[in-house]
């Protein structure tokens, strides 16, 4: 989590403008343009922003993100499996935090009649259990991020950081031969991280086809991941094990 309240607008500014130029910031902020350029620098140390001619950007993926509705139907079969066996992990009562993306999404509408509650920084995710009697509720908010239907950013971490949950489960654009696990977002990859800090188990849902995907950012190792559940086109469930991780394939 970036803890200097500068560095924290600098990425409100640019996560809003999606560019930002030296000067705007310095004009925004009221100091200087050595101030902003040093603290330019540590943001892109972090990851977070890419720096270019005369000002930053977000550090993330310029390929355009499906809509959720084609990613829902992208390996359905798969997915469904997946979130049928990650049910099987949630007892009564339960808190459970459930990431944006499409295979949470199929997640949370296996949901809709459990006794938990269920936090959530996905738009999408809120809508399908808003209009639960059984599923207590608790929305993240912060900056949309509309490609992704999600809430992120400081005022996201915060609310997190102030929160544990029993069970976490995390959406991943892709999974290196490392037990690295990625996504397309510095910043939405940080409160994914922040997520799983926050829970007593960690869970990473996944089709096989995220495996060596590529995607911009990482946002845990596999020492901060309890379990991966997955589709048997994973053939590298072994190797994880190896690295601490309970692989369950479906």
């Amino acid at each position: 989590m970036v803890k200097n309240p500068r560095h924290e607008k600098i990425l409100n500014l640019i996560q809003n403008f999606r560019h930002i130029s030296v000067a705007d910031l310095t004009e925004r902020l009221g100091v200087s343009q050595v101030t902003i350029r040093k603290d330019l620098t540590k943001l892109e140390d972090l990851g977070l922003i890419i720096r270019n001619h005369g000002g930053a950007r977000l550090a993330q993926s310029v390929k355009p993100i499906p809509p959720i509705i084609s990613r829902k139907r992208t390996f359905y079969e798969q997915k469904d499996r997946i979130t049928s066996r990650a049910v099987q992990l949630i007892e009564e009562d339960d808190s459970v935090c459930i990431d944006a993306g499409a295979t949470n999404l199929l997640l949370a509408e296996k949901l809709t009649s459990s006794q938990i509650r269920v936090i959530s920084n996905s738009l999408d995710v809120l809508n399908i259990l808003a209009s639960s009697i059984d599923v207590t509720l608790t929305a993240i908010g912060g900056n949309f991020r509309a490609s992704a239907g999600s809430f992120i950013g400081p005022q996201a971490e915060d609310s997190i950081n102030q929160l544990q949950f029993d069970i976490a489960f995390i959406g991943t654009t892709g999974i290196t031969a490392r037990g690295e696990f990625l996504t397309q977002n510095a910043i939405e990859g940080r409160l994914k991280k922040d997520m799983l800090k926050a829970a007593r188990r960690k869970v990473i849902l996944a089709d096989s086809s995220k495996f060596e995907a590529r995607a911009f950012a990482k946002f845990a190792n596999a020492d901060l991941i309890d379990i991966l559940i997955i589709d048997k086109g994973f053939t590298h469930t072994e190797q994880f094990r190896d690295l601490g991780i309970e692989v369950i394939t479906v």
